[in-house]
């Protein structure tokens, strides 16, 4: 997280009274002279930090976990940060917000979700250094092939040859998993999934309050978000979903499928995200691909969307895109 502390001009002094103060930057800004009695001052509390210019009296605040109001984003970016950084600094703030607080508005209850445990196949074993066309086929998604258990067969013949298997997991257990072929033969992928398995929980942090949708588990794997592997949410899916007590964005794939995985965010009252991406890009791992994790991460969150008219005109653009 930012230490507004880094990034304040070099000369300044710190008061009795707790203020770090400098040469305020907002005054030229707001029709006043420029500052040189240092009459800004920023005050701090742990994280949360308050900045008050005694000469044109501006004020901006922030909080830990609250999005960058207009007066702070303005203030950063008087200070010398680009928008992407304080995209950046919004976007890991929404990761921090109070869990004990968002739980107050999420109070459901809870039924124990179970899925039975499963075997891998016996030929597999895990990736490793070695397994060149492997490694490569992952960072050519821009997936870190040390970031999850994935494995391989051996066996240059076996149903499993040629293909990155990806173990699906919850609380700890294998209960299925996805061979992918590295090419685009078919079929693409081989499947034992149990109905209702949403892919990447045991991925997310319990400090992080911004849970991420998506149809795919490459796409999950890209933001560290989680997968319902389908165009849709059933209903075993979306009760696991609303345990996680996180503050849902569902990032639908640009096809006509998508639309299906939209209309069921609405109806399940979820944020839904539909960046304008190029017509190249129809997932969240091809932008990945294209614009970075931090970047797509940052164009998620900048057109996520909670009214349902916004998120229906969102859609009828998405419409005129892939039909």
């Amino acid at each position: 997280m930012l230490d507004i502390t880094t990034v304040i001009p070099s000369k300044h002094k710190r008061t009795a009274g707790g203020w770090v103060s400098f040469n305020a930057v907002c005054c030229e800004h707001n029709g006043e002279n420029r500052d040189k009695r240092q009459r800004g001052g920023i005050k701090q509390n742990g994280d949360d930090w308050s900045y008050h210019c005694f000469n044109c009296g501006y004020k901006a605040s922030f909080k830990l976990g609250r999005t960058l109001s207009f007066k702070v984003r303005k203030l950063l970016g008087w200070m010398g940060l680009d928008q992407n950084q304080i995209s950046g600094i919004n976007l890991e703030s929404l990761r921090h917000k109070d869990l004990a607080e968002l739980a107050k508005t999420r109070k459901s209850v809870e039924v124990k979700v179970t899925f039975e445990r499963k075997d891998l196949p016996n030929e597999l074993r895990l990736l490793k250094t070695s397994d060149s066309k492997y490694i490569e086929y992952l960072r050519d998604r821009k997936i870190d092939w040390q970031d999850y258990p994935y494995m391989i067969s051996p066996d240059e013949k076996g149903r499993n040859a040629n293909r990155i298997v990806v173990p699906y997991t919850f609380e700890g257990d294998v209960v299925g998993w996805s061979a992918r072929y590295l090419d685009n033969r078919i079929p693409k992928f081989i499947n034992e999934q149990q109905p209702g398995y949403v892919f990447g929980l045991d991925l997310q942090q319990e400090h992080w309050t911004q849970l991420i949708v998506v149809e795919g588990l490459f796409d999950a794997l890209s933001v560290n978000g989680v997968a319902v592997l389908h165009n849709t949410v059933n209903d075993k899916q979306a009760q696991i979903i609303k345990q996680q007590r996180k503050q849902v964005t569902v990032v639908p794939d640009q096809d006509e499928a998508g639309l299906k995985l939209i209309d069921r965010a609405v109806e399940l009252g979820w944020a839904v995200s539909i960046p304008d991406w190029p017509e190249h890009i129809k997932d969240v791992n091809d932008a990945v691909k294209h614009y970075g994790k931090l970047g797509t991460l940052i164009t998620i969150m900048n057109t996520r969307e909670t009214s349902k008219i916004k998120i229906e005109l969102a859609k009828r653009k998405l419409v005129k895109k892939v039909k």
